[in-house]
């Protein structure tokens, strides 16, 4: 199996996954995956969120989930707990395609190193 082909199925497993958890049946896309990331991380999981909460929540779940490729790093909690990363390297320009792509296998690392997925 290839590289490509591997990513393929371990992202359709993380959309499974989190489809049957937090979607009710629909499907998520990328945002609401990240959200729902942000959460975890933030360890916050059951209290509402207002809206500037939940950009800064898929934030977080951006610098997390970019930690592992150098570009961010984490650096401390706030007095409310919330984590907070400094940029290391600046992202290189990418199309569309590419970010979503940077993405989605960011995230199939980050539940395969959670052991969510195999």
């Amino acid at each position: 199996m290839t590289k490509d082909e591997l990513l393929k199925k371990r992202w359709k497993t993380t959309e499974s996954f989190f489809q049957e958890r937090f979607g009710d049946g629909e499907e998520l896309d990328l945002d609401a995956i990240l959200f729902v990331i942000g959460v975890q991380e933030l360890g916050q999981l059951h209290r509402k969120f207002k809206k500037d909460e939940k950009l800064q929540l898929m934030h977080i779940a951006i610098c997390r989930l970019l930690e592992p490729y150098g570009y961010y790093e984490f650096s401390h909690f706030d007095e409310d707990k919330w984590p907070h990363y400094l940029l290391k390297e600046k992202l290189p320009p990418l199309k569309a395609g590419e970010q979503s792509l940077l993405m989605k296998e960011a995230i199939v690392n980050y539940m395969l190193e959670t052991g969510v997925i195999d």
